[in-house]
């Protein structure tokens, strides 16, 4: 009975505080919470929603709220073709995300026009909109898209957050 007790009970655990920079702290709270913006412009898109599905499940990684408001969003996932005609809004809705933000292009028609070599396909979102990590494929499977999640949440808890905010001009 005694030794369940002092299993239980763990001083080292309970007693010691724990210290690190803020910076880390907020960048590890902004890493696990992203919220994507789903751009899903043609066939990237099923592949898209296969990942937030119970097989691949992306909220493991805090991304399971898919908000469809710019103003709530702060990862843009850019999903297919982009053709000129939509050039435009992906743009506006781009402009309308609050900052920090970031955007995956997802598949080779996102990344680079795919096999679309037309006068109506834009050879890369990328000429509009800065992207921060390319998945390729046609389409690309969902372990591709959590593994551009990664490297965008990798990339997030590396950036300085407070040392860029306090600084005087």
């Amino acid at each position: 009975m005694q030794q369940t007790a002092e299993i239980g009970y763990n001083s080292k655990v309970e007693g010691e505080v724990i210290v690190t920079r803020a910076d880390a702290a907020l960048n590890w709270c902004r890493k696990n919470s992203l919220w994507p913006m789903p751009m899903g412009l043609a066939c990237c898109a099923i592949e898209l929603m296969a990942a937030g599905a119970s097989r691949f499940d992306i909220s493991r990684f805090g991304s399971e709220v898919m908000r469809f408001s710019p103003r709530q969003s702060d990862l843009m996932i850019v999903a297919g073709t982009v053709t000129y005609k939509m050039a435009l809004a992906v743009k506006r809705i781009y402009d309308q995300m609050p900052e920090p933000k970031w955007v995956i292009a997802m598949g080779a028609c996102a990344s680079t026009g795919g096999m679309y070599r037309s006068y109506a396909v834009l050879q890369g979102v990328d000429n509009i909109i800065p992207v921060d990590v390319y998945v390729a494929g046609c389409p690309p499977r969902p372990e591709a898209l959590l593994d551009a999640l990664i490297k965008v949440q990798n990339k997030v808890a590396k950036e300085p957050l407070l040392s860029t905010q306090w600084k005087t001009p």
